[in-house]
């Protein structure tokens, strides 16, 4: 399995480096909408949506709401703070796990749970990449995503016994936990430090970080806990040693436009990085 998942990285992380180095903001839009409409694919059945006209149908109807974001030129702040809000009643979700079920357990509470999950997701992606810097700024938030979950990873392995939320996820171990933050908060630094942040600047950069691996966590203990409601491991196969898009995705779809957010709150978002 660790090869299958090893196999796999080595062809998601290029790719996903390659769109956004070299994608145009219009064709990036275009990569990201394609990447979340296979993520609400998978969800719906998440959501216990599993004949292939409902999945297909929630979603198309997940692409024709970022189509029509795009299309009004609706702004990203709104969509963002909504998103905010909605990871803090996500983070009450899975702490009261599973006595939250009664507040999202049906399908149809499931399904829009799904839309606060993967539209913002899409629109803080976006707002990145419009960014002055936004190539190294989206490069940031993977690398901090990414970091999260390999420390995660090894240090779980190595030292993790005392679980982490063991109603949720009972594979999450608290040393996963600690070992995947200070591993994002170490991409962090490195960044600042190779861009020559003032000690200001790298102080910002490093609580938004914080913030931002904190709730990548958080992303990927909801779609565990949604899961483990609907009985299955993976949201699909789609991917060897890695399950569906929406497991991979699923620490991204928090940390983005949180991510986003921070940078859009602070001076960080107006600085040049190189």
């Amino acid at each position: 399995m660790l090869k299958q998942r090893i196999i796999t990285a080595l062809v998601l992380a290029p790719l996903m480096l390659c769109a956004t180095f070299l994608l145009p903001v219009f064709e990036f839009k275009l990569f990201t909408a394609a990447i979340v409409t296979l993520a609400a694919w998978e969800w719906a059945n998440l959501s216990g949506y599993q004949e292939s006209s409902q999945r297909v149908g929630y979603a198309v109807a997940v692409l024709g709401l970022v189509v029509l974001i795009k299309y009004l030129e609706f702004p990203a702040l709104p969509i963002l703070l909504v998103a905010f809000a909605f990871w803090g009643l996500a983070l009450f979700w899975v702490c009261a796990y599973p006595k939250s079920l009664s507040q999202w357990q049906s399908c149809r509470a499931r399904g829009v749970m799904g839309l606060f999950v993967l539209i913002p997701a899409w629109s803080g992606l976006v707002e990145l990449k419009g960014l002055p810097e936004g190539n190294l700024w989206l490069l940031l938030l993977m690398l901090l995503v990414w970091g999260a979950d390999i420390g995660a990873y090894f240090s779980g392995k190595t030292w993790g016994n005392k679980k982490l939320a063991v109603e949720v996820s009972p594979g999450k171990t608290w040393a996963g936990f600690y070992g995947g933050v200070a591993t994002s908060l170490l991409m962090a630094l490195l960044f600042g430090l190779f861009c020559s942040f003032t000690a200001v600047q790298l102080v910002s950069l490093l609580l938004l970080s914080l913030g931002t691996a904190l709730v990548s966590v958080l992303g990927d203990l909801l779609e565990s806990m949604v899961k483990r409601h609907r009985g299955i491991k993976d949201s699909s196969q789609l991917l060897p040693g890695h399950g569906g898009v929406m497991d991979r995705i699923d620490s991204l779809t928090a940390a983005a436009p949180i991510f986003a957010l921070g940078l859009i709150m602070t001076e960080l978002a107006r600085i040049t990085v190189v």
